[in-house]
């Protein structure tokens, strides 16, 4: 069972470090953020390295290389995108008019329901209620009072250049700053680990390694994929866009490259630039219905059905996390924190799964929380999700088995819900609700799977306190006294007995009817009481018998019932299954000298009696 995990408490320590995080984060920017931009493009520039590095180029020419061509990609682009600015705005008077003539029909179409709402207003509204605006003497005052002029120096060529050059010097220098982080931060990339890995401690070593490993590989080539994605999907809506006749199409589709970056609303704000400036220069609607067709059909596609063969279905965080995480970096770096939110975000993730201290951002950012299926099953159980759980453990059943099902799910998470019931966390409501949801999964999920048992079944309803009992009176409602012919081949039966108690009739229970999905002829009893045997039944029949593990309490009832059972079933095999998440047990060795053989679950038992169909399992 995996390690609980770190429980959220919020304390004043830790309000004062995250209010001390968010402010050095807000005034830091200035440095943090050429750091920040840097260290991403050196992870979606390291498989670029790496791979320049295998073909036989020494580190540095093969970090030089790559990062000249990101500076050459990136002038190219600033360069693109100058040029078609300067055309589009010596452009816009050609569409002055087919604009107007939009504006116009817009304007028409909004205010038409306005003005008629004001009219029925109108009519309704008292005589008099509206009074004329009156003239203000504040007004008439300010009409006579004369009017200011302001003499204003003519600019000069020198005055238009150095506001132009401030103007442009500013993102230069931080496009410099960066490179400049970039070729160090690649340079330095394995001495950069051995210091993370000095300062983390001795102690922290591998868990450091494996964080390192995880960014250096995992983050990075998703950053990599995203980036190819995207510039594919620019070129594409540019070529896209210049067939069908869209004036500055390399501008749009540079735009829908960039954009995309950014999660979610970056999509929708190309798409809305694209659909106005079409509506704007066309007379018509056609062209703009025409390109947001090919926009949407090519987004589409691209979400569902590229991006989840390039970079797997999900970028490791929550469409909720996505969204927030662009809202907080948005807020803090304003633009740049917009393209820098997801990859941040990211990374703090996949720190969270080694690094204890960011586990719960993993947990409430992450695309699944960190939660096993048997911690998932004991909360639903708990809340009575009969629905999701019947739901949840037919899908296991279909890709397993019943067997694994009980294994790695339902006997693990009602191991904590036993455990919850002993330190009396579970009020009786409760414990009702669970006994009748364990109830009603061991009788839809195991008997769907069985020959002439398809049909859909109604809630089973809790008739007694032993589960275990209760489902067995509901096979042999079904299958008869003796649970089945008794006109079998000899050695074909699997008998599985438990003691009179609700864990060893329940146990039994959940084996039967794991054995049953597997279509092996499994049937109960009750060991150590008094029971009528079938007449016509031969001991032959009986192959193999599954007896519950004992308990330290039982242990001796136990060892009468396996005597009586061997001196009953003399050629049969008895085999025992020791579950590793079961408690206040006997030593294996004691066990050992009463049994042919002791299993380690249901799995096991079930690959002992079918291996074939355990092996199709």
């Amino acid at each position: 069972m995996n390690a609980p995990p770190p429980s959220l408490r919020l304390n004043a320590n830790t309000v004062v470090s995250a209010t001390c995080v968010v402010a050095l984060l807000y005034f830091g920017r200035e440095v943090l953020e050429p750091l920040a931009l840097a260290l991403i493009l050196s992870l979606v520039l390291a498989p670029l390295v790496r791979s320049m590095t295998r073909a036989g180029l020494a580190r540095m020419p093969a970090v030089l290389l790559s990062v000249a061509l990101v500076a050459t990609l990136v002038v190219g682009i600033g360069a693109v995108l100058a040029g078609q600015l300067v055309t589009i705005t010596r452009d816009l008077p050609q569409y002055r008019a087919a604009i107007k003539t939009k504006v116009a029909k817009v304007r028409e179409v909004v205010e038409r329901p306005i003005t008629r709402i004001e009219a029925e207003l109108s009519a309704v509204a008292p005589a008099g209620a509206v009074e004329p605006v009156k003239p203000r003497r504040g007004n008439l005052a300010a009409s006579n009072q004369p009017v200011p002029v302001e003499v204003r120096t003519p600019r000069t060529m020198k005055d238009t250049l150095g506001r132009a050059i401030a103007l442009v010097w500013g993102p230069i220098g931080k496009a410099g700053v960066v490179l400049i982080l970039l070729v160090f931060i690649l340079l330095e990339q394995g001495s950069l680990r051995d210091r993370l890995v000095r300062l983390a401690g001795q102690a922290e070593v591998s868990r450091t390694i494996r964080t390192l490993g995880d960014a250096a590989q995992g983050v990075s080539r998703f950053f990599f994929s995203q980036f190819i994605v995207n510039a594919t999907f620019g070129a594409v809506i540019g070529l896209s866009l210049g067939l069908i006749g869209v004036p500055h199409a390399v501008l749009w589709g540079v735009l829908s490259g960039v954009l995309r970056f950014v999660p979610y609303l970056g999509v929708l704000l190309a798409g809305a630039i694209i659909a106005v400036f079409v509506a704007a220069i066309d007379p018509g609607w056609t062209l703009a219905a025409t390109c947001m067709a090919v926009f949407l059909a090519f987004e589409l596609v691209l979400a569902s059905f590229i991006e989840p063969k390039v970079y797997g279905h999900s970028s490791g965080l929550s469409p909720l996390a996505v969204i927030v995480s662009a809202l907080f970096w948005g807020a803090l770096w304003g633009p740049v924190g917009l393209l820098l939110s997801t990859p941040l975000t990211l990374c703090l993730v996949v720190a969270g799964r080694h690094v204890r201290a960011l586990a719960p951002v993993t947990i409430l950012l992450g695309d699944a929380p960190n939660m096993s299926d048997a911690e998932r099953f004991h909360q639903r159980v708990l809340a009575g999700e009969a629905d999701e759980l019947t739901k949840d453990a037919r899908a296991y059943v279909r890709r397993y088995s019943f067997a694994r099902y009980c294994d790695h799910v339902l006997l693990p998470g009602l191991r904590m819900a036993v455990s919850d019931l002993g330190a009396g966390t579970i009020d009786k409501a409760q414990e009702l609700r669970m006994r009748a949801v364990i109830a009603n999964i061991a009788e839809t999920v195991a008997s769907a799977s069985e020959s002439g048992a398809r049909a859909r079944r109604k809630p089973v309803p809790l008739l007694d306190a032993n589960i275990g009992a209760h489902l067995r009176q509901m096979r042999e409602a079904r299958s008869g006294r003796w649970q089945g012919s008794l006109d079998v081949p000899p050695g074909s039966v699997v008998l599985c007995a438990g003691l009179p108690s609700e864990r060893d009739e329940f146990l039994t229970e959940l084996l039967v009817r794991a054995l049953r999905e597997a279509d092996v002829d499994a049937r109960s009893i009750v060991a150590g009481v008094p029971q009528e045997r079938p007449e016509g039944g031969a001991p032959g029949l009986v192959s193999t018998v599954f007896i519950t593990y004992p308990r330290q309490d039982n242990f001796e009832q136990w060892v009468g019932a396996v005597t009586e059972l061997r001196a009953g079933l003399p050629e049969a095999l008895l085999v025992t299954v020791l579950l590793p998440y079961d408690e206040q047990l006997p030593k294996r060795a004691l066990v050992e000298a009463y049994v042919d053989m002791i299993l380690r679950s249901f799995e096991e038992g079930l690959a002992f009696v079918a291996p074939d169909r355990a092996h199709q399992a």
